[in-house]
This record gives C-alpha cells, sequence and structure tokens, in this order.
C-alpha cells in the first residue's frame, strides 16, 4: 500500500505539474481547471489513496465496475462522474452514485436520467456528449450527439425534473475532419459551448483532454480534464 501510495503521488505530481504548466502557457489560473482521475479498471483501495492524495473528482465508465467502488467508499467526499455510453437499463443504478453523467446523448437517456432522479429524490449534473465525428443526426462511433443536435438535446435536459444542465463533453474523434487535430477538436468544443451559453448560461462546464492531450484542452479553454494512466498507469490487459 505504501510503495501504491507513493507510485500515485509521484504520478499525481507530473500531471498537476502538466496542468500547471498548460494554465501558464494559456494565461489561465490553475484553478480554472478541475483534474478527474479516470479510476476505471482500478480498485476501490486506490481511490482511497487518491483521496488521501487530495483527489476529489473521479470517474468511471461501466456501472457494474463503478457501483461496488462507489458503495465501498461512500465515506469519502467525493464527486463521482459517469463518462462511458450508458444504456437505459443501467440508468437507476448510475443515479444512484454518480453526481454527473458525462454522457448523455439522446432524448430518451434523458427521460429515463429524470425518472430515476426524481425517484431517489436527488439532482443530477449533465453534460451532453458531443461527437465530433458524427453527421448531422447521427452519433458518434464512440456515442456522443452531433453538434446539430445540441439544442434540442440540451431543451430536453434543461427542462426535466431532477437534472441539471451543466454544459458539454467530447473525446477526441480518431476519425472525420477532426481525427488527430486534438486542439482544433477542442477549439470547436468550446464554440458549441459558446453557443450552449447563450441560451443557457449556467452550463459553463466542458469537460475535454485525456492523459495524451491534456495541454490541447487546457490551451481551447477546457473547464475539466479526466486522467486516467497518467495517474494510475497503464491498465491491466490494455498493454
Amino acid at each position: 500500500m505504501t510503495d501504491r501510495r507513493t507510485e500515485l503521488a509521484a504520478n499525481l505530481a507530473q500531471v498537476e505539474e502538466r496542468i500547471a504548466s498548460a494554465c501558464a502557457a494559456a494565461g489561465r489560473k490553475r484553478e480554472e481547471v478541475t483534474l478527474i482521475v479516470v479510476t476505471k479498471t482500478y480498485p476501490a483501495d486506490d481511490v482511497r489513496i487518491l483521496h488521501g492524495l487530495g483527489v476529489r473528482h473521479v470517474a468511471e465508465n461501466r456501472d457494474q465496475d463503478a457501483a461496488p467502488k462507489a458503495a465501498a467508499c461512500a465515506d469519502l467526499s467525493l464527486t463521482w462522474h459517469f463518462v462511458g455510453q450508458l444504456q437505459t437499463n443501467k440508468v437507476r443504478s448510475v443515479v444512484s452514485y454518480a453526481d454527473v453523467v458525462q454522457s448523455v446523448d439522446r432524448i430518451k437517456l434523458v427521460s429515463s436520467l429524470s425518472s430515476a432522479a426524481v425517484r431517489v429524490g436527488r439532482e443530477l449534473g449533465c453534460l451532453l456528449q458531443v461527437a465530433l465525428d458524427a453527421g448531422s443526426g447521427e452519433r458518434g462511433d464512440r456515442g456522443g450527439v452531433s453538434p446539430d443536435g445540441i439544442d434540442e438535446l440540451a431543451a430536453a435536459v434543461a427542462a426535466a425534473p431532477g437534472l441539471r444542465l451543466d454544459g458539454l463533453m467530447t473525446v477526441a474523434p480518431l476519425a472525420g475532419p477532426y481525427a488527430d487535430r486534438q486542439r482544433a477538436a477542442f477549439d470547436r468544443l468550446m464554440e458549441i459551448s459558446s453557443r450552449l451559453r447563450a441560451d443557457h448560461p449556467t452550463a459553463n462546464m466542458v469537460s475535454a483532454g485525456m492523459s495524451s492531450d491534456l495541454e490541447d484542452a487546457v490551451a481551447a479553454g477546457a473547464t475539466h480534464v479526466r486522467v486516467g494512466t497518467a495517474v494510475l498507469g497503464v491498465r491491466p490487459g490494455l498493454g
């Protein structure tokens, strides 16, 4: 445990330095960017260590892994983000522990999240996942709604009981016009965010950037970065 704590502390310090340097280069204050540590595939023990090191935001992408982990860490002051593609049959479980769902991408999911949130008396933060590789009316390869579907989806979330429209999320696309152009992708996301905030001023959260491209996200103006491998190490079985 001591060795693991030392390892995580060193990794976290390196990521912190990267974020601080990116903020300085962009003329931004360090406190403008929140680090979310993606703890998927790693045990609750690691979450506890991270909490002890000052981490307050963690993310998961699979309910079957996240639900028991969140329960095991229920005594910790953490904000849990759900970042994976979410099927409606998992909504009731996810709403029981997640504070923010970052992968809202269709009206049916909005309805399910609203019903579940009202049922348990919670307000759930929602980010609309923008698919920059999707054509008009389509969904992206890794989930998400096309940019021209954002307005309708935002209106649905804003009107849904139990839900709070917090902003936007994207994953740098592997195909399409923004493939291998992370900075351009994140700049495009910020343009969409600016348009969204014209109608929904409080929807100012922009979640973008991961271990390999967090600097591009910070430079573009992201408010939250999602970092897994750079903090926790290469995931088992992923090479």
